[in-house]
């Protein structure tokens, strides 16, 4: 979005005004990073503070506003920020007075958002500052990429529509390219079907002390919705009931899902990477196709609702035609590097056949991809320059092989890389021409847990193993049910390169990245039903530099 940062001219008229709403900009330099107690005292207290910093902003620019502002507390959805790097972040709201109508109750013209960054939560050393417009073509959503600060801090903002104040987020920049950072503390997650249950994990993750939030995909799902939330047992307005078939729908949909108190809060506190997978438009889709046909249209309004509802920078909003860049790449410093891909819009239909089929020799054809030439180039080249102890790939859908069938191998699930055998030999001879030291997938999509060997080639299972899979399971997406379990159980034992499976329980991952190890903490929780369900971790895995292949721990 266009912003206009604050000015020294700006600042000194308004000190010569002498009203209550100075922007004061000082320096920057000697600011010190919050750790420890101080970042959880932060976690634990931040709501009260935005009340408390209010006299901090400035008024908007009243004839950008306009007549007519809506009254009700435009925030509704929250905030959040995402696609961080070394020099700043992107920030997020959406102005939604009122979720329950297609507009959210904001008139149809562009409106002027305030936003602030500061060092400290009460906004005493405010490093950047400007005013975004909030378009209604975007449905009054507002993606502010903020830039210029130093590196490996942790940042607060908020935002400010007339009278209203935003809560308070706290976020982060990335370590320098060339710092050599101690650790990386970051959570995985994906699968969040909303009728299906509550959110406990990302209550227990928005009181954690994390660096970083993945998720890979189904943040929303698609289709009708009952009258009631099935596990959630609340009534659904009829609003948000509908099919999602246009942009209006899925803003609908979006605004159903956002309006989750934790999510919401998980959202505020930590910065996030965000992927797709297929719900965010129709199950099992490849490009601008399904099983039953052409899903153009419907992935167009879809993407153009993702892009207004999630923390991503400018170049993921959707061109004329429909397509939209996503994928992206954060480096933490020297410690580790994290591609986060697009393995849907730009993959091709499945060769053999749509979700379970037999393989086939037309799935090692050249012109078979999941990610597209373009995004294999991309990862290509960031592995060859990277120079992080640790390559992560964050995938929507499993890299590992899964035999269906017993020995023979023939039954696999082509909607994962299975479906695309010649692209996984890609992949993996990309990281053997870049002498990737450690490659590491993080993975979602499955709603069960696997830890897997990835290896040379699943051709030849005697193959050595060249990188370590994590796939976690579901935030909430089949509910307290478990179909994969007695499903998928009875394959484990034709796949030895299947360290781990669990197909029963709804949480997330947790890691923690340093020199010597990929550590992985299988965080479940005890129910959906309830959003205060209690957390345990059920296994801990660990990747050791230079020896490929997870080991559990603990």
């Amino acid at each position: 979005m266009n912003q206009r940062p604050t000015t020294a001219d700006d600042r000194a008229k308004r000190r010569a005004a002498g009203g209550p709403g100075v922007l004061v900009g000082p320096s920057v330099r000697g600011m010190s990073t919050l750790t420890g107690p101080g970042r959880r005292t932060f976690i634990r207290s931040v709501g009260a503070v935005a009340g408390a910093a209010a006299v901090g902003l400035t008024p908007l620019d009243s004839a950008m506003a306009g007549p007519g502002r809506p009254r009700g507390n435009p925030f509704t959805l929250g905030i959040a920020s995402g696609a961080p790097h070394h020099r700043g972040f992107v920030l997020w709201t959406r102005l939604v007075p009122e979720p329950l109508t297609p507009d959210g109750g904001m008139p149809a013209r562009r409106t002027a958002v305030e936003w602030q960054v500061s060092a400290d939560p009460r906004f005493r050393r405010v490093a950047r500052s400007g005013v975004a417009r909030a378009l209604p073509e975007l449905a009054h959503s507002v993606h502010v990429e903020v830039d210029g600060l130093p590196s490996d801090r942790e940042w607060f903002y908020r935002f400010r529509y007339g009278a209203h104040l935003s809560e308070v987020g706290r976020t982060r920049t990335a370590p320098a390219p060339g710092a050599r950072p101690g650790r990386l503390d970051f959570a995985f997650a994906s699968c969040q079907a909303w009728g299906d249950g509550y959110y406990p994990s990302y209550r227990h993750l928005a009181d954690d002390d994390l660096d970083l939030m993945v998720f890979l995909g189904d943040y929303v799902y698609e289709g009708r919705l009952g009258a009631t939330g099935r596990e959630r047992a609340v009534a659904v307005p009829q609003v948000h009931r509908r099919d999602t078939v246009t942009t209006q729908d899925w803003r609908l949909r979006y605004t159903l899902y956002k309006s989750d108190p934790d999510l919401q809060r998980l959202h505020a506190r930590v910065p996030w990477l965000v992927t797709w997978d297929d719900h965010e438009v129709v199950n099992d889709y490849a490009g601008t196709q399904s099983a039953s046909g052409d899903v153009g249209a419907v992935r167009a309004a879809a993407y153009q609702a993702w892009y207004e509802h999630q923390p991503v920078s400018l170049a993921a909003r959707p061109t004329a035609d429909g397509n939209a860049r996503i994928y992206r790449r954060l480096r933490w410093g020297r410690l580790a590097q994290i591609d986060l891909v697009d393995g849907r819009q730009h993959r091709t239909v499945p060769a053999c056949g749509w979700g379970e089929a037999d393989a086939c020799d037309a799935a090692y054809a050249p012109e078979a991809t999941m990610l597209g030439r373009e995004q294999e180039r991309w990862l290509a080249r960031g592995l060859e320059s990277s120079r992080a102890r640790w390559d992560v790939l964050a995938s929507n859908v499993m890299l590992a092989r899964l035999d269906h069938d017993g020995p023979a191998g023939t039954r696999l699930w082509h909607d994962a890389w299975d479906g695309f055998p010649a692209a996984r030999q890609r992949l993996i001879r990309s990281w053997e021409r870049a002498g990737t030291r450690n490659p590491v997938v993080i993975t979602g999509d499955w709603h069960s847990t696997f830890v897997n060997d990835i290896r040379a080639d699943f051709d030849r299972p005697d193959s050595p193993v060249v990188a370590s899979e994590i796939v976690g399971t579901s935030v909430s997406s089949n509910g307290d049910r478990t179909p994969y379990g007695p499903y998928y159980g009875p394959m484990i034992p034709f796949n030895p390169h299947i360290r781990f499976f669990d197909g029963d329980r709804r949480g997330h991952v947790r890691v923690r990245v340093d020199r010597d190890t990929f550590r992985a903490d299988l965080q479940m929780v005890r129910t959906v039903t309830r959003p205060d369900a209690a957390q345990y971790t059920y296994a801990s895995f660990e990747v050791r530099d230079g020896v490929p292949g997870a080991v559990r721990v603990g």
